[in-house]
């Protein structure tokens, strides 16, 4: 067999295709990464001041996710959870070990209560003792 009928017969009008599409694919890739290869020159050259602003904003962040976290007032959710792990360390004892506390938890069905005691913590409501154990705020 040979001509036209040669290359029906073991796929290359399949392979041509593949071949082209690659090819195109691969220029069409190659225009794309040089009509912007400018801005990443601009950037390379101006790495360091871009390097303070990264700092600059990430300090920033980091002062806002500060004052968040030394909010007084509890939210009302953070009251409705208290009482209930409160009425739980009343029926456990103080001081008390956070996973027994944790395991009356989710006994009782309450809803998330590891977020809610890490919450708790947080909040100095639940206060670390030197022994390893946790008491309840007064």
């Amino acid at each position: 067999m040979l001509g036209l009928k040669a290359i029906s017969a073991q796929n290359g009008w399949e392979y041509a295709l593949l071949g082209v599409s690659i090819v195109f694919t691969g220029l069409v890739l190659l225009a794309l990464v040089l009509s912007q290869l400018h801005k990443l020159l601009r950037l390379w050259e101006n790495r360091s001041s871009i390097g303070q602003l990264v700092k600059e904003r990430w300090k920033s962040e980091s002062a806002v996710t500060d004052q968040e976290t030394t909010k007084s007032e509890p939210s009302s959710d953070l009251i409705e959870s208290r009482r209930q792990y409160q009425m739980l360390v009343e029926r456990i004892g103080e001081p008390f070990a956070l996973p027994r506390l944790l395991r009356l938890a989710e006994k009782s069905g309450l809803h998330r209560p590891h977020a809610t005691i890490n919450e708790l913590i947080q909040a100095d409501i639940i206060l670390p003792d030197d022994n390893g154990y946790y008491t309840w705020k007064p």
